[in-house]
Parts: C-alpha cells; structure tokens; sequence
C-alpha cells in the first residue's frame, strides 16, 4: 500500500513511534492523519508539529467505547479509514505470576490485545465493504521471542502477533492487509521507563541495539509498501527467529544463561 492520499489513524501518537508514524506518514503524502493519545496535550503537540492534516484526538486504548468513539470522530472527520495503526502500549510491571497481579495481567490484556481486537471490530464492516483496508498493529520483539524479565509484556505480546496472523488469514482475500511490527529496543520514554524497573536492563539494550523512532517508521512504510505480515525493525529478530524455529531447546538454554 502507497501512504500517499491515505486517511490513517495512529493511537499511541503523543510521542516515540506513535509520534514518529504520524509525521512520516504526513510526509509520504497522507491525506488526513488522526493522532489518538491518553495523553492529549501530547497527541496535540504531535498534530501541531506534524501539520495542518493531523487531528489529536483523546483516546484510552484500554476501553472498548474510546476505541468505537475515535473510529466515529475519524469518519465523521476525514470520511472512511483506509489504515488503522494500533500501536499504544504499555511496559506493565516486570516479574512472573508470583510477582505480577490480576489487575496487572487485565490491563496488559486490554492494551495490548483487546485494543486491537475492538479496532477490528470497528473498522473492518468498511473496510470489507470497500474492498480495502489495512490494519497494523505495534506488538514487539517479546511476542516473537521473549523477555525473560516481565511475563504479561511477554504473553500479551504474544497474543497481538497471533491475532494478527489470524486477521490476515481470515480477511487477506477480502482485500484487507494486516501488518504486525515487533521492534526490539527503540529510543523512547517507555524504554526508559522499563529501564529503570529492571536490573541490568541497560546491558540487555545494549546488546539488543537501540534505534530511534525514525527509524522504526521508515521500516513500516518500507513494509506497508510490501504489505508485509511482519515488519521486524531489528533484522536480528528474524535471525533469532529462526533459532527458536531449528533448535528451540538451544534458544531456551541460551536465554536461561542469559538470566
């Protein structure tokens, strides 16, 4: 898919790589560009910088009513959504079942998954009335591989990259692209935020590779054009990929000695 001419709506767009997508997709020609935040000073600080296309919207990606509402201000806004981004997300606390609590695992759960699952629900009838559409979600490297440090990241990481496979299968034949993005250490305050709640975290980083947000957008445009399932900022996740594929007791062993 060309971005050029394009309405799109990007959650998650008060700073980081919501930030980023939005002014790349400005760039690339967007017609109209909806930046939905918690944060809504943030989102329209975004919208100011990025030009006069650009929207903020107030939005909650853990509340099913905040994801229909923005899906009816940006109709009635900029007319039919030909590319919904989700990409809010949280870090959530590190530790495994014993440390992480019920109410931990339901937030994760409704930010990370059922915010993507209700943006299916309410922008697929138009998209699948037009013929066209793509969806994208921001998962993570995490849902791909792992991180050993926080299980409800992990496990809801996972989901995202499962449900999006399960879009495109079901709806690829109806025209509708699905995408998944699953970027490993990126320069953003959220990264900074996991830092500081795990010990040794700066050296996983380090090693990880750290880009910028900039970065991560281009790669999305580079995949949307290519309409690509996975868009994997980091080529070293699709090498680790398939080490966990070819020898997946080995990838286990090399990451316990990791811990």
């Amino acid at each position: 898919m060309k971005i050029q001419g394009k309405h799109i709506v990007v959650t998650g767009a008060a700073g980081g790589i919501g930030r980023a997508l939005v002014e790349r997709f400005v760039a690339e020609g967007a017609r109209a560009v909806v930046a939905a935040d918690y944060d809504l000073a943030g989102a329209r600080a975004t919208a100011e910088a990025a030009g006069a296309s650009v929207t903020a919207r107030k939005f909650d990606a853990g509340a099913e009513a905040d994801v229909q509402d923005l899906v009816r201000f940006a109709n009635e806004t900029n007319g039919r959504i030909d590319v919904f981004f989700s990409n809010a997300g949280v870090t959530g606390p590190v530790g495994g079942p014993l440390e992480t609590s019920n109410e931990d695992w339901d937030s994760l759960w409704r930010i990370h998954v059922m915010a993507h699952v209700w943006a299916a629900r309410a922008v697929l009838p138009q998209m699948r009335e037009a013929g066209e559409g793509y969806l994208l979600n921001t998962a993570s490297a995490a849902g791909l591989l792992t991180q050993p440090s926080a299980l409800p990241y992990t496990v809801t990481k996972h989901a995202a990259v499962a449900l999006a496979e399960w879009l495109a299968i079901t709806y690829g034949g109806e025209g509708i692209r699905v995408s998944c993005v699953c970027p490993q250490a990126v320069r953003t305050q959220m990264l900074v935020a996991a830092m500081g709640q795990s010990e040794g975290a700066s050296d996983v980083v380090a090693a990880a590779g750290l880009i910028d947000p900039e970065d991560v957008a281009r790669t999305v445009v580079e995949g949307m054009a290519e309409e690509r399932l996975l868009i994997l900022p980091h080529p070293e996740v699709a090498q680790r990929m398939a080490f966990k594929g070819t020898d997946h007791e080995g990838w286990l062993a090399d990451l316990r000695a990791k811990i």
